[in-house]
């Protein structure tokens, strides 16, 4: 006795148990742009995959990823945070001059540096919750501040980190760098905090809908104002890392991480209205911009292709999160994770 199995059936049946799943709808995108990314490298720049080149692009993503876990956080509560250079740079200068010029060990300097960057996205978090001041002048405020902070400490000059603090973050375990070790750390356990915790659950509903979760009896302007907090840490571990890693750093090191955190949580699938956001895509996001450049970089390109070609990847994205793509995947075979 034989049965009729429909085609689609018989397509199923040829796909492997161990097949790849996917993140759901807008998160589906940044994986796969970064795959095709990955895969077209060696064509684009030959030697872009090799071990020297990925050992030395794993630090920056690390550090970018880091940086943009922070921004994700203020989105995800509907705000914009444009104070991260001023955070990233006095967290460096912590760890390059204070330990110079007060004479303390560089573990208590690294520790006082986090504890500002948390303070100064304590104080953001605040003056836009409790007072309702927009969120971009805020921390567009704060971040002139910091500056004027790292430049009153430094004098203009740049520092250089301590041995010990250049050792461990040049450093790597087997052959997997320190600085990818705790960007990893810390992305998965902010994706675990927020999907398998009561306070993450309550966190991103806070940011979906602040009316309802009020409704739900949800301090919600503590949820909110806890994400410029961890937000301001978050960037001052991203200045540590980076001026542990260059050794010397520039005293405005931060710079260039203010458009990328955006672009990664951007990218990653975040709603900048807030409530929806994936700790796992937003730093696989800012794996692909940190590789994107360093291939861009590789084929020779000035700095203004390279801007251009961001914006242009930024654009695409904003597309294919409109299209829908995981339906496609599906009937191909790709599953949607659960």
């Amino acid at each position: 006795m034989s049965l009729d199995v429909s085609e689609p059936e018989q397509q199923s049946r040829q796909i492997p148990a161990s097949r790849v799943r996917l993140p759901r709808g807008p998160f589906t995108p940044v994986w796969v742009m970064t795959a095709l990314l990955f895969a077209a490298s060696p064509l684009i720049a030959p030697g872009s995959l090799s071990g020297s080149a990925l050992n030395s692009m794993f630090p920056f993503a690390a550090v970018l990823a880091v940086a943009a876990l922070g921004q994700a956080f203020v989105v995800s509560q509907g705000g914009i945070d444009l104070s991260v250079p001023g955070a990233m740079a006095l967290a460096a200068v912590f760890v390059t001059k204070v330990p110079q010029l007060a004479g303390i060990p560089v573990p208590i300097a690294a520790a006082l540096g986090l504890l500002v960057g948390a303070a100064g996205g304590l104080v953001t978090g605040i003056a836009v919750v409790r007072f309702g001041i927009a969120a971009f002048v805020v921390t567009l405020a704060m971040n002139a501040i910091l500056i004027g902070v790292v430049l009153q400490v430094s004098g203009g000059f740049p520092g250089s980190a301590d041995p010990s603090l250049s050792g461990f973050a040049t450093g790597s375990v087997w052959v997997v760098p320190n600085l990818l070790i705790i960007a990893v750390v810390l992305v998965v356990a902010t994706q675990w905090l927020r999907r398998r915790s009561v306070l993450g659950r309550r966190f991103m509903a806070a940011g979906a809908n602040s009316a309802a979760a009020r409704l739900l009896g949800i301090r919600t302007g503590a949820y909110q104002v806890s994400a410029y907090a961890a937000a301001g840490a978050l960037y001052a571990a991203a200045g540590l890392l980076l001026a542990g890693y260059l050794r010397t750093p520039d005293i405005l090191l931060g710079n260039t991480y203010q458009l990328s955190s955006i672009a990664a949580v951007v990218l990653g699938g975040s709603v900048l209205t807030g409530g929806m956001s994936n700790a796992l895509a937003t730093g696989v996001a800012a794996l692909f911009l940190t590789q994107l450049n360093q291939v861009v970089l590789a084929a020779g390109a000035t700095t203004s292709i390279q801007l251009l070609v961001q914006a242009v990847v930024l654009a695409v994205a904003v597309v294919l999160r409109r299209l829908p793509l995981t339906g496609v995947l599906r009937r191909l075979g790709v599953p949607r994770s659960r």
